[in-house]
């Protein structure tokens, strides 16, 4: 859930805007439609929001993430991030226990404005068994969501 629904909600203006949102969606993971994603990595899920979602914000300030040990529940709020913007709740993708935290991105958030899907990840989840992956939306899915 975002607090600056505005900006998260533009819809591009041009095909040429339209083809760079949707080419910024990687296919090895999926999405909520908050714009956070989640991506299988061995016998973990690693979360973090998407180029869009840091695009919009703008400069980061802070992040508040959950500590490790911590239960995180589908769609529901895990921390917040904040901009110059706007704070924003970050909501978990699935349902489990985190096991990593990128404690990097509490002393400087560069990473997730600079490379979201990669340095910029924010949490690795243990899934619960009943993790909810199966009700994330697939690459194609968020796609057509950001092209609407």
């Amino acid at each position: 859930m975002w607090v600056y629904k505005p900006d998260l909600q533009k819809v591009p203006e041009s095909i040429g805007e339209r083809t760079a949102l949707m080419s910024e969606v990687p296919q090895n993971r999926n999405y909520l439609s908050s714009h956070e994603w989640a991506m299988p990595e061995d016998d973990h899920i690693v979360v973090g929001i998407t180029e869009f979602a840091a695009s919009e914000l703008g400069e980061l300030v802070y992040i508040e993430l959950p500590e490790i040990g911590s239960e995180v529940h589908f769609d529901q709020q895990f921390g917040e991030i904040e901009s110059v913007k706007a704070v924003s709740a970050l909501n978990s993708p699935i349902n489990g226990t985190v096991v990593e935290i990128n404690s990097a991105l509490v002393e400087s958030q560069e990473a997730i404005s600079e490379t979201p899907y990669d340095d910029g990840w924010m949490m690795k989840i243990k899934p619960a068994e009943d993790s909810g992956m199966d009700n994330l939306l697939s690459p194609q899915d968020y796609e057509s969501q950001l092209s609407e």
